[in-house]
């Protein structure tokens, strides 16, 4: 009954997030972990500091913010349950589903292509810096549009997959746990000059956190291809041969299996704070980058998310 329990939170989250998303008048749970991690980081960082010091600050940061995350979702799940089992497994589902970010992202990218078909580079530009962080100023539109491709695969992962992953696996607490790992590498997990050894605990633990994760995403992209008559055998290849260039352990992974499928090839320059980051090539330039691009792979997206969470109530049923 576990197992049946949780996946139908799960499951039930997911639609939330389609439904919902991020409604303007909550506070969302990751702002206030964000809020969580500067005060933390102002009482732990140390300009002084050797590496070594600066790690060890970095690492009790790290397990700060993780402790606190669980030890809150724990309590706050179990006294609800405590005044109805049906509260807290109302509360589960609505901690869960803040978690995923599949409307959020849906939403941002679509916007972006949306202006790119009415010629609005200057708009487009300034909406695809909401979701990458690389510069955007002198972007062209075939610039823009991998941007915004190579966001959408890789946040499948962090948004959609992983998240769903981890509440089949420890249920609200954990799913939140794990958004907190990745909040705490999206702002101190930078290989820069004030967080190349504070910020190394969250980045290495993000690495950990995801690799299960982002090779699910790559296989549920596949298979999502299939469904959508794109080309599956393609992706399957560069998702082999080009998933591990990428100098993330993870986000290679997702990114070339959706090139593939799009038969489009990502990857190569970009600038972050004015300097150069050239990055391996992922997949083959067989088709030009357009608009149509985007939504392709915001379909994929949805379709990853959609069987992932077929395959845990499919899961919990056989059980």
């Amino acid at each position: 009954m576990l197992i049946w329990g949780r996946s139908m939170q799960v499951v039930a989250a997911f639609i939330v997030d389609l439904l919902v998303g991020d409604p303007g008048f909550l506070t969302h749970p990751v702002v206030l972990m964000g809020r969580l991690i500067s005060w933390g980081e102002k009482r732990l960082w140390d300009g002084n500091q050797g590496p070594t010091r600066q790690k060890l600050a970095g690492m009790l940061l790290v397990v700060g913010m993780l402790t606190i995350t669980y030890s809150t979702g724990h309590a706050l799940v179990l006294n609800a349950t405590h005044i109805h089992e049906a509260l807290g497994m109302l509360l589960s589902i609505w901690l869960i589903s803040t978690t995923i970010a599949a409307k959020g992202l849906w939403s941002e990218a679509s916007r972006i292509e949306q202006l790119l078909k009415v010629d609005n580079l200057l708009e487009a530009r300034k909406a695809v810096g909401r979701i990458v962080g690389r510069d955007v100023n002198t972007l062209d539109q075939a610039d823009v549009i991998r941007a915004a491709v190579e966001s959408v695969a890789e946040n499948t992962v962090d948004a959609v997959i992983a998240p769903l992953f981890y509440a089949i696996l420890g249920g609200a607490p954990l799913a939140l746990a794990y958004r907190m790992i990745n909040t705490l590498d999206s702002m101190v997990g930078y290989r820069n000059e004030r967080y190349v050894d504070f910020g190394w605990a969250a980045a290495r633990l993000d690495d950990i956190a995801n690799y299960v994760p982002a090779r699910l995403t790559g296989l549920l992209i596949t298979a999502g291809a299939t469904l959508w008559c794109l080309d599956a055998k393609h992706s399957w290849r560069i998702l082999w041969r080009d998933g591990r260039k990428h100098p993330s352990p993870n986000s290679g992974i997702s990114e070339a299996a959706v090139a593939g499928a799009l038969r489009i090839q990502l990857g190569g320059e970009s600038r972050y704070q004015g300097s150069v980051s050239r990055r391996p090539y992922l997949g083959d330039p067989h088709l030009d980058l357009v608009p149509s691009h985007i939504r392709q792979a915001m379909w994929l997206m949805l379709t990853s998310g959609f069987l992932m969470v077929f395959i845990i109530w499919g899961v919990s049923v056989l059980i």
